[in-house]
């Protein structure tokens, strides 16, 4: 699956829809943005979900994000093996992964999710998967 998101900077219609959709792409979210009243304005930002997770469909809570567990997982494997960071980012870009932004990974990008992978490293190592996949790789006799 490939998703992309498309700013629109000016009047936006019908016909765009048409073209993208001659392209086999499917429109599937509509985002909306205004300026805030001052009286509002004032108001907290909203967090960024955190790198892992999505919102939802009923947008009530959060769910994970398959693509990017598997990230996270992967990140995790290669940080517990010592590989430096221009290693696992270049093993992630190997595997085709890419940042939320849809950059490729670069040793500092890998860097800035060392506080995320503290914050569900629990989660990761007592997850069932994370023993299946550490079981087959010293099957293999490889990490």
């Amino acid at each position: 699956m490939e998703c992309i998101r498309q700013d629109v900077a000016a009047s936006f219609g019908p016909e765009d829809i048409a073209r993208q959709s001659e392209q086999g792409w499917k429109l599937v979210a509509v985002e909306w943005e205004r300026e805030l009243p001052e009286a509002e304005s004032g108001k907290p930002a909203a967090e960024e979900v955190p790198f892992g997770l999505r919102i939802a469909k009923e947008a009530a809570r959060l769910e994970e994000n398959p693509a990017e567990q598997e990230v996270l997982f992967l990140m995790m494997e290669l940080t517990i093996e010592d590989g430096p960071y221009s290693v696992i980012a270049d093993e992630l870009n190997r595997r085709g992964y890419r940042t939320r932004e849809g950059m490729k990974w670069t040793p500092v990008s890998v860097f800035q999710m060392l506080p995320r992978l503290i914050e569900v490293g629990p989660r990761i190592f007592s997850a069932q998967e994370w023993h299946e996949r550490r079981a087959r790789l010293a099957k293999f006799g490889t990490r």
